[in-house]
């Protein structure tokens, strides 16, 4: 069954504009203003990662509404299919985003073993692809690749910035958690690399596992100081229930990755996140002008706070166009519009970012905890300080690029 696919409707006055420039027709510069920016959109709208994907599609949707549907001034097609985080689905949308669709950009999926299987296809037809949630330790080391762009964070990042907390407590005995899959291996990886100790175990479970029973019963067995876990969407969801439903956080502090203790999450579950300490490089409480801008006009429009999956893919879109407008709309150049998205400046939710070698972002990284305000909301709050400050990833060193 072929993913259904949704286009952005353009507003009138882009429709306008393209007219008025097709009218024209005389002037290149003209020629070149009349052109549609295509961006093929990959989403997770079912499956096992279906709330980080309507996440990213809102941020998504946002970004482009409040450009006017437009990247760089020019009229722009936002090409959006469900690829249910089934990799071999992924490949087929891609494909038919490259070859039918002739996009000029690619973003979209959740999971990263989807990101690896269809990077290569994206890669041949030298297409830009921004990731807006996974950062494979494969693409930030040997594997780089100078149209990939992990706009978002490396994978072990996250997890390395939640390890330098658990180091700083003072934590003896840690068990780490996380689904078998390219991210939680990366995310075991990155938190023992920043908590330099060994982890008494790490387990790991299937992708879209919603039953930990027979895990709860190794933690308790086990009687860890602390557990750390990464269990994006609605694995996160069960396993924080059945934790606090068995009674385990009496005797055993859980720290989580932010994916696993963002909005969506608290959202979810409620009064049981409360106390529980994250890791990020996003929080909707960070004091810059574009980020107040960001939750206030994404409040207003879905009724929520924003997690971190809505702010990437909000940036990516904000790249997408800044690197357009810096090159006047002219896309053919393909080695020149990635050069674009790498070096042309935009104002990130997260305050200043940049590329590193490898193209991935490189950024501060705060500590978050669940709180209850005084008005009853259940939220994230940024505590005082950072566990990172301007942060590269670790496998920069391994990628050819300069």
């Amino acid at each position: 069954m072929t993913p259904a696919r949704r286009r952005f409707p353009l507003a009138p006055s882009a429709l306008a504009a393209a007219a008025l420039c097709l009218a024209a027709g005389s002037a290149s510069l003209a020629a070149a203003a009349a052109e549609t920016v295509k961006v093929g959109v990959a989403l997770d709208i079912s499956g096992p990662f279906a709330g980080p994907g309507a996440e990213i599609r809102d941020g998504l949707n946002l970004a482009a509404k409040q450009l006017g549907n437009k990247l760089g001034g020019l009229p722009a097609e936002f090409l959006q299919a469900d690829i249910a985080g089934n990799p071999e689905t992924a490949r087929q949308v891609a494909d038919r985003f490259l070859k039918r669709d002739k996009v000029d950009f690619f973003t979209g999926p959740v999971g990263s073993n989807v990101v690896l299987a269809v990077g290569p296809s994206v890669f041949g037809a030298k297409v830009p692809f921004l990731s807006a949630n996974p950062g494979p330790s494969q693409l930030a080391g040997a594997q780089c690749n100078p149209f990939f762009f992990g706009t978002s964070y490396q994978n072990d990042a996250m997890h390395e910035a939640a390890g330098q907390h658990a180091a700083n407590k003072g934590y003896k005995k840690v068990v780490v958690l996380a689904p078998n899959y390219p991210a939680g291996k990366d995310a075991v990886n990155g938190f023992k690399r920043a908590y330099k100790q060994p982890v008494a175990d790490e387990v790991y479970t299937k992708v879209g596992q919603l039953d930990f029973a027979a895990e709860l019963a190794q933690l308790r067995a086990a009687k860890p100081d602390a557990v750390y876990i990464f269990q994006p969407g609605g694995m996160g969801i069960n396993f924080i229930k059945q934790f606090m439903g068995a009674g385990l956080n009496k005797d055993i502090v859980l720290i989580s990755s932010p994916f696993t203790a963002d909005e969506d999450i608290i959202a979810a579950v409620g009064e049981p996140m409360v106390g529980i300490y994250n890791a990020s490089s996003y929080a909707h409480d960070l004091d810059n002008a574009t980020n107040k801008q960001f939750v206030a006009e994404f409040q207003k429009a879905y009724g929520r706070l924003p997690t971190l999956y809505a702010a990437f893919a909000y940036d990516v879109v904000m790249n997408i166009d800044a690197a357009v407008k810096s090159l006047n709309g002219k896309l053919d150049d393909r080695a020149a519009v990635a050069k674009a998205v790498k070096t042309a400046k935009f104002n990130s939710v997260r305050g200043p970012v940049s590329y590193g070698n490898n193209q991935f972002l490189v950024q501060d990284y705060y500590l978050r905890q669940v709180v209850k305000t005084k008005d009853g909301k259940i939220t994230n709050a940024l505590q005082p300080g950072k566990l990172f400050t301007a942060h590269q990833d670790s496998y920069a060193s391994q990628c050819g690029m300069k």
